[in-house]
């Protein structure tokens, strides 16, 4: 199990994906600081104090910076200096927080990253505008770093926006619900990880089949990482996760682990299904118990684990395309790290 979200000391992950070179360290750790330090400055941007607090709140507390690490490492595979990539990194995070303050007012969240949501403290209305805020300083910063970077962002912000509607309505009669899910992940979760890695590559002149083949990873990563969340929240408490437990389960959200069980023919199926018509009810749902110890009793996680494998082997098969050396190596470590993540 990796540390939670609250005592992760940032570069952690660096340092740990970075064993045995030094010097990629140093770098992704300056890296991070640098963009630290771009996010906190845009955050105070703005004239009005009230949006400069809720813009940043986030910005403080826990996390791991996946993405803007993520950015970091792309850039490895360019032929400029690798901080020449440090607003790429800032960008990817805008659009990421930003995601963020919208799901929790989709989810009607509490918590995020161990510190009360922003739709919880100052309600949800101003979760979407400041969500919105951010949305609007990423799309300035593109602007700053040229067409493509403009063309990844907007992209990435129609396929978050299409997959949290998507989320929202649902699959319809004629849909398979896994299909769906996994439409709806790629949209939410794999677009934003695919577009950190594009955005650093491009920033620092990485050829373009590089570039496609850290998109194909990204692509397979995020989708691993999604599942992994999932798993996480019937099977982690708020202190490790940093968000509460058996929130989605709470709300209704059709996670892979419950879509699993719901298709399998065994009695538990039935009696899950009945159970989480009664949890949706509220967040407080009493077959919250209940529900987890089936997923747990029916196969369900064990199953949504070896999906989450097979993404990640799909991701090691696009990082075995790139150019051997340390960058391609953080790639595979951290596939490493998602597997082990709900151990």
């Amino acid at each position: 199990m990796v540390a939670s979200a609250t005592t992760e000391p940032k570069g952690s992950m660096a340092m740990e994906l970075t064993t045995g070179d030094p010097a990629l360290t140093a770098r992704l750790e300056r890296g991070m600081d640098a963009s630290e330090e771009q996010l906190r400055a845009l955050a105070t941007e703005a004239r009005d104090p009230c949006v400069a607090e809720v813009a940043g709140h986030l910005f403080g507390p826990g996390g791991k910076r996946l993405r803007p690490l993520l950015a970091l490492v792309g850039a490895e595979f360019g032929v400029r200096g690798p901080s020449a990539a440090v607003p790429a990194a800032t960008l990817a995070e805008l659009v990421h927080v930003a995601s963020l303050y919208h799901d929790d007012v989709m989810d009607q969240a509490r918590t995020r990253r161990g510190v009360p949501s922003v739709n919880a403290r100052w309600g949800n209305t101003t979760a979407v505008l400041a969500g919105n805020w951010l949305l609007s300083k990423a799309a300035q910063l593109a602007a700053e770093l040229g067409p493509e970077a403009i063309r990844l962002q907007s992209k990435v912000t129609n396929r978050l926006i299409m997959g949290q509607i998507r989320e929202l309505v649902g699959p319809s009669d004629d849909d398979d619900p896994l299909s769906h899910y996994f439409t709806v992940v790629a949209g939410k979760s794999a677009s934003l990880i695919a577009m950190a890695l594009q955005l650093g590559a491009v920033r620092t002149g990485a050829p373009e089949p590089v570039v496609q083949a850290l998109a194909e990873y990204g692509e397979h990563l995020g989708i691993a990482f999604q599942i992994s969340d999932d798993i996480l929240d019937i099977t982690s408490s708020s202190e490790v996760s940093g968000k509460e437990q058996g929130k989605d389960l709470a709300i209704g959200v059709a996670s892979l682990p419950v879509l699993l069980a719901l298709a399998d023919e065994r009695p538990e199926a039935g009696e899950l299904r009945t159970l989480l018509t009664a949890a949706t009810a509220g967040p407080e749902g009493t077959g919250l118990p209940r529900a987890v110890a089936l997923l747990h009793r029916c196969g369900a996680l064990a199953e949504a684990r070896t999906v989450m494998h097979g993404r990640l082997l799909r991701a090691r098969t696009a990082a075995n395309g790139l150019p051997d050396g340390s960058a391609t190596r953080v790639l595979h470590a951290l596939c490493d790290f998602v597997a082990r993540r709900d151990r």
